[in-house]
């Protein structure tokens, strides 16, 4: 059960991250966008993100196998390189240590994308990661039914 619903308490603040998400959505590669939503709430251990997730990109007519496959991405030979170098930088901002970014992850990343891209693919990882800290923290169930 939820231990609190921030759209709620904290009904400003909620707005304001819908309006991060919003401009990801305008900024990001929607494919791209879903892939990275998906990761980033399987590293974190959100389900409520990774069931909204997984169902909208099925929704939106990504494949079943790839989806799968984003757990392993390492290992996926499903993956193109760019798709690639966004996953490993979620990967790396998501699980974000003491050092940051490392250099073998960023140079790929710098190199698929312009750096306008790459910015907006920046703000879409540290928005999804709002999100699951979020759902996590209150608990957020996913739906039983949809």
């Amino acid at each position: 059960m939820s231990r609190l619903a921030i759209d709620e308490v904290a009904p400003g603040a909620q707005r304001a991250v819908l309006g991060m998400e919003r401009y990801c959505r305008q900024n990001v590669d929607p494919v791209l966008y879903e892939l990275v939503k998906l990761r980033a709430s399987i590293v974190n251990g959100c389900a409520f993100c990774t069931d909204m997730h997984s169902r909208e990109a099925l929704a939106a007519g990504e494949s079943s196998r790839r989806l799968f496959a984003v757990a392993a991405w390492h290992d996926a030979p499903f993956f193109t390189e760019r798709e690639r170098a966004a996953l490993a930088l979620t990967d790396a901002v998501t699980r974000l240590g003491e050092h940051g970014v490392p250099d073998e992850v960023w140079a790929p990343a710098a190199k698929a994308f312009s750096a306008e891209e790459l910015g907006n693919l920046l703000m879409a990882i540290a928005t999804i990661n709002v999100w699951n800290r979020l759902s996590i923290a209150t608990r957020k169930e996913p739906p039983l039914e949809v």
